[in-house]
């Protein structure tokens, strides 16, 4: 459309696809006022075996298979690796994003994470202290036995910080395997019983309460 010269900036035909604009410039497509584009808030139930990316070098399905051509463009709120599950949002509004994943905000995000043993009160006492891995200190804010079994146990493991691979590597470092990640909840957002490979808007009261967690 540019190419054409159908785009015009308050008032003056632009050639130049790189042309900047700032907020509150009148932008015209044929004589035509653009509008801003409406938000989207999405809470998605990523499966395990998706990459969180738009496209993928490999050829691997991402999560854009789940989301329907007629949605506008949504991009990902922070991370979860390919073998993890869960709570991911998705949203076309970048500087809400970035105020929710900012270091700053401190927003809780909680996992259920199945591992190769049975924890004791010293292996949750570490998980807290932090343990260094790769010249990295990792550490939760709270851990929690939520099923123990024969052989393994399902652990909720809170984070404040998101570094790579975490929860993966804090187990690592204690030579614990990582048989399952599920991310159940970030801040007051709960996955609640949406169905895994399923997406739905955020609720207005849903957007209000993140939104209060860095206002």
């Amino acid at each position: 459309m540019i190419a054409e010269r159908r785009v015009s900036v308050n008032g003056r035909v632009i050639g130049d696809p790189d042309c900047p604009t700032r907020r509150g410039d009148r932008i015209e497509v044929d004589g035509k006022l653009v509008g801003p584009r409406e938000k989207v808030y999405l809470i998605l139930n990523k499966p395990r075996g998706l990459v969180t990316t738009a496209s993928d070098e490999k050829g691997r399905d991402t999560v854009y298979k789940l989301l329907p051509a007629q949605l506008p463009w949504v991009a990902p709120v922070g991370r979860l690796d390919r073998a993890s599950e869960g709570l991911l949002l998705m949203t076309n509004d970048p500087e809400w994003a970035a105020r929710l994943l900012a270091p700053e905000a401190h927003i809780e995000k909680v996992y259920h994470v199945r591992v190769s043993a049975v924890p004791d009160a010293a292996l949750l006492v570490a998980l807290c202290r932090g343990v260094e891995h790769s010249g990295e200190l990792l550490r939760a804010k709270r851990v929690d036995v939520v099923r123990r079994g024969k052989r393994n146990a399902w652990i909720e493991v809170v984070l404040e910080e998101g570094k790579n691979r975490h929860i993966r590597r804090m187990f690592e470092a204690l030579g614990i395997e990582v048989l399952r990640l599920v991310r159940v909840a970030i801040g007051p957002i709960a996955l609640g019983g949406l169905p895994k490979g399923s997406f739905r808007q955020l609720t207005s009261a849903e957007k209000r309460r993140l939104d209060q967690l860095f206002s």
